[in-house]
């Protein structure tokens, strides 16, 4: 049986205003657009075509909300990403260039800026104060992870007379945001809820690439580099890079590719052993036995199966990872000690570099496209949904697909295929019992 996929978008009510935009072109709400989605966005599809029908993203010549009547709301949640700012300049000027709304204002520190308790002021958003804040990087609204209780969130959207919740955040903030819309749900508010998915990881289900992973990749591959140069400044050098991944392994996977100079790529979704005939000390000892120098990139998330788990979870609900590194340093130092081969290790963690990073010219563009969209469609009384890009389509998608788990690489693709061949690292990976 095809595998059976509700795209529908949630609405608040019939759209009956005319549009105060000056010039179309104007989008159909029933109108859909189907686009082919292969195994490289959902894993469903690994074994049939899926041709799925999305609503377009873009205005309507008809809104919900009344413009000059209308008050709308912006949060950031969770870990810093290159594009937030972007995001929010594109959110804050579509929505008072163009349509006209009565004001932006921003909620401080996550969604901690909701509940009274925490003390958070509101930030007026406002052209003036936003016009230069792509040139950072970070967000200007400051950021927290946690929960927070969807009726407390409610209930300060009803104090604050709030009509659109633009939501930047992670698969924890658009579960947060489902959450927030069920509650607005049951008590027959008016308010729409607009997600914009946000992930250095590029782990959110169903939105094949995320803001900020162009420009993370880019830092990325600066460190590997220096990697590689240090690794070949010495004999038996070996260059270790840390990257962000906790269960995907997208950013090691891209930066590897993006500059040929790994050796050794270690994901999330491919546990691997140290030890053995199939292991990656060995498969490391032939490296630097035949080409004096080596460099590893690992996704902080990879080789969980070799660390102590202390089953603790952090704030945003994650589980705390071991440190890998800590290990492979250790592991490899006592391996090749035993060998009796002087090896030279340099190890590189630029995360907190690439998080903090202005968003280049590729992500720029992408975050103004889904600011614009993001306030299209709250305009038009859109709920329950995220905006996002699919096969150079902009599409809206409701946050139930969303949110069912986290996007992994597939490593029965092409692309993780293109991976391996870059490297030329063994298959010891595939011999591991999973």
């Amino acid at each position: 049986m095809p595998t059976k996929i509700d795209t529908q978008i949630e609405t608040l009510g019939i759209p009956k205003i005319p549009t105060t935009l000056p010039f179309g072109p104007f989008f159909s709400s029933e109108a859909k657009i189907v686009i082919h989605v292969g195994p490289e966005v959902i894993e469903e599809a690994a074994s049939e075509q899926l041709l799925i029908p999305f609503e377009e993203a873009g205005p309507r010549d008809k809104v919900y909300f009344d413009p000059p009547k209308t008050k709308c709301a912006l949060v950031t949640c969770g870990g810093l990403c290159p594009g937030l700012n972007d995001v929010i300049r594109a959110i804050v000027m579509e929505a008072h260039h163009h349509y006209n709304v009565a004001s932006t204002i921003g909620i401080r520190y996550g969604l901690q800026g909701f509940i009274p308790s925490y003390g958070h002021d509101i930030m007026e958003l406002t052209p003036k104060n936003v016009t230069a804040i792509h040139e950072f990087g970070g967000t200007i609204l400051s950021s927290s992870r946690g929960p927070q209780a969807p009726e407390e969130i409610v209930d300060a959207l009803e104090r604050m007379n709030i009509n659109i919740l633009f939501m930047i955040g992670g698969d924890g903030t658009m579960k947060a945001a489902r959450n927030i819309h069920q509650c607005i749900k049951k008590r027959n508010l008016k308010i729409s809820i607009i997600g914009i998915p946000k992930t250095i990881d590029n782990d959110i289900h169903f939105v094949p690439k995320s803001f900020g992973f162009d420009s993370a990749v880019a830092k990325a591959t600066e460190a590997i580099r220096c990697a590689h140069v240090e690794a070949q400044g010495a004999p038996y050098g070996i260059g270790i890079v840390k990257l962000m991944g906790r269960e995907s392994g997208f950013i090691a996977a891209e930066a590897t590719l993006a500059l040929k100079d790994v050796n050794f790529v270690l994901i999330p979704e491919e546990p691997f052993e140290l030890q053995g005939e199939n292991g990656f000390l060995q498969a490391l000892e032939r490296r630097l036995i035949t080409r004096k120098h080596a460099v590893v990139v690992i996704a902080e998330g990879a080789g969980q199966n070799l660390c102590n788990g202390s089953k603790k979870k952090d704030a945003s609900g994650n589980p705390v990872l071991g440190d890998i590194c800590d290990i492979m340093r250790t592991e490899i130092k006592n391996y090749f000690q035993a060998k009796d081969i002087p090896i030279t290790l340099k190890y590189i963690d630029p995360s907190y570099i690439i998080r903090s990073i202005p968003a280049n010219a590729h992500d720029r563009v992408y975050c103004g496209f889904l600011g614009q969209h993001a306030v299209h469609a709250g305009m038009a009384g859109k709920t329950n949904m995220v905006v996002t890009r699919l096969q150079d389509r902009y599409v809206y998608i409701p946050l139930d697909l969303v949110t069912q788990k986290r996007r992994r690489l597939n490593t029965q693709s092409m692309y993780w295929r293109s991976v391996l061949e870059s490297t030329g690292q063994p298959q010891f990976l595939k011999k591991c019992e999973k």
